[in-house]
C-alpha cells in the first residue's frame, strides 16, 4: 500500500523534527523526575507490536520503581499512591510518551496506530483471535482510534475491535481525523483515567491438544 511507505517516511521526519525541537521540555522532565524521586529517569517495558514482534516502548517514568506488579496492577487508576509527584503531572500532559518518539524512529511505532498491549495483557497473544491479531499488521501507535473513542473507559474486547476497524481504513485522512481528535482528549484530559477492571474475558480460541 501506497500510503504505508509514505506513513513510514512522515514518520522519520517528525520523530527526527520533534526529538529536537522537544528536547528542552525532555531535558527538563529528566532533570525532575530524578530530583523527585529514586530510579531510572526512563521506564521500558516489553510489549507487542509490529507483526507481533516484541520490543521495549519507551517512557519517562511515572511511578515509583518496581511497584507494576503491585497494588493495582497493570490498572492506574484515580490518586494511585506509586504515581510520584512528577509522575501526575507528566501523565496529565502525556508528557510521559514523548520518550517513544525513539520507538517510532526505530521504526517500531508510529505516531498513529493501536496502542501496543502489554505481551500478557489483556491476554497472552495465543489467546488472540485470527480477527484480532489483524490489529498487528500495521505498526502501533502514540495514539490511535480506540484511544481518540473512550480510550481507557473501553472494555479491552472493543479496544481491539476498533483497532481492526482503524487497520482496514488506514489512510492519510483517518491519521489527520485522530492527530487532530487526540490534541482535544490531551487538553481536555478526557478518559485519561481507568475506571476499573477493562477486562472482561479473553477470547475463546480453539487449541490443540
Amino acid at each position: 500500500m501506497f500510503y504505508k511507505a509514505v506513513k513510514r517516511f512522515l514518520d522519520i521526519f517528525f520523530s527526527i523534527f520533534l526529538l529536537i525541537i522537544l528536547l528542552p521540555i525532555m531535558l527538563l522532565t529528566a532533570l525532575a523526575i530524578k530530583i523527585d524521586s529514586r530510579g531510572p529517569v526512563l521506564f521500558r517495558q516489553e510489549r507487542l507490536g509490529y507483526h507481533k514482534k516484541v520490543f521495549r516502548m519507551i517512557k519517562f517514568r511515572s511511578m515509583q520503581v518496581n511497584t507494576e506488579k503491585t497494588g493495582s496492577g497493570v490498572y492506574s487508576g484515580k490518586n494511585d499512591p506509586r504515581v510520584t509527584r512528577v509522575g501526575r503531572i507528566i501523565r496529565a500532559t502525556s508528557i510521559d510518551e514523548l520518550p517513544q518518539l525513539i520507538n517510532i524512529l526505530r521504526g517500531e511505532m508510529s505516531f498513529i496506530g493501536p496502542r501496543p498491549p502489554l505481551t500478557y495483557h489483556p491476554w497472552p497473544i495465543e489467546q488472540y483471535t485470527e480477527e484480532q491479531l489483524r490489529m498487528f499488521d500495521v505498526r502501533p501507535g502514540l495514539s490511535g482510534w480506540a484511544q481518540v473513542n473512550g480510550r481507557k473507559h473501553v472494555e479491552w474486547n472493543e479496544r481491539i475491535r476498533l483497532n481492526v476497524w482503524y487497520v482496514d481504513h488506514l489512510s492519510f485522512w483517518l491519521d489527520v481525523k485522530v492527530f487532530l481528535l487526540t490534541i482535544k482528549c490531551t487538553f481536555t484530559g478526557s478518559d485519561n483515567e481507568n475506571v476499573g477492571q477493562t477486562v472482561i474475558d479473553a477470547p475463546q480460541t480453539m487449541t490443540e491438544n
